[in-house]
């Protein structure tokens, strides 16, 4: 019986591990391109805009997310990031 309940504990342990994981390369990817962006529309000179600046803040959160591997929160800000970072790209 214990045998059991040992490795019904080790399943639970590792489906929650591999949760985890699921959305970690749609963070990085999202995270790199949305960080490209933002360089691309500062040197066009669109920085002093609002949509900028939310841009940066949503980046900021999501690399922190990113950080404490929450990659679904990661993925989530960095699309959002991208659509400021068009948004400033359009002068809005």
């Amino acid at each position: 019986m214990t045998r059991i309940a040992t490795l019904a504990l080790l399943s639970l342990a590792l489906v929650g591990c591999a949760g985890k994981t699921a959305y970690r390369d749609s963070c990085a990817n999202q995270l790199d391109a949305a960080w490209r962006e933002l360089d691309i529309a500062k040197a066009e000179g669109f920085a002093g805009t609002v949509s900028y600046s939310k841009a940066l803040a949503l980046l900021t959160t999501a690399k922190t997310s990113q950080q404490f591997e929450g990659y679904q929160s990661c993925t989530e800000d960095s699309e959002k990031a991208r659509f400021y970072i068009r948004e400033s790209r359009a002068g809005r």
